[in-house]
């Protein structure tokens, strides 16, 4: 009689990066996001910049995040994920704070930022973006912490030399 095969790892058969799945979708609005806020402001910066430099500069600043979790998002290993929430956050809060700022003082935003009115000229999407990055983000720190914990088989008992520390890992 043949012995019965082995079954594969779950991390063998699963995918392990951020750009997987959904996050390939994620990954692509971002990428697109950070070309187009860092081209804007570029061209803006370049030619026009007296005109309303703080929108500017915000819309340069709002490049570097979308730059930056493009990045992380692509690369998913777990210190790209821990930079990716941080840069998804300060998007968030950055998204909360300009569109607040530009509703309740718009003399200040001569000409729009990505993040001006919560993203209006863009849908909606620069506030709802995070979000997702974030709840994304989420599904893979919960993913990798139940990958890591050792749990017996069915019918083993737990092995008591193992030291508490180890069993979490």
């Amino acid at each position: 009689m043949s012995e019965p095969k082995a079954l594969p790892e779950p991390s063998a058969t699963q995918p392990t990066s951020t750009r997987t799945g959904p996050g390939r979708l994620l990954v692509a609005i971002y990428g697109l996001f950070a070309l187009a806020a860092s081209s804007r402001a570029a061209v803006q910066i370049a030619t026009k910049f007296h005109h309303a430099p703080v929108a500017y500069v915000l819309s340069a600043f709002a490049g570097v995040v979308y730059i930056i979790a493009t990045v992380t998002l692509t690369a998913g290993s777990p210190t790209a994920r821990r930079i990716a929430v941080v840069s998804c956050s300060v998007e968030l809060v950055g998204v909360l704070a300009v569109g607040t700022w530009s509703v309740l003082d718009p003399a200040s935003f001569p000409d729009a930022t990505v993040w001006s009115d919560y993203g209006i000229g863009y849908g909606f999407v620069p506030v709802v973006l995070p979000v997702f990055g974030l709840l994304w983000l989420r599904y893979w720190s919960r993913r990798d912490r139940s990958q890591r914990t050792i749990r017996p088989a069915a019918g083993e008992p737990a092995d008591p030399a193992l030291p508490p520390s180890e069993v979490d890992r």
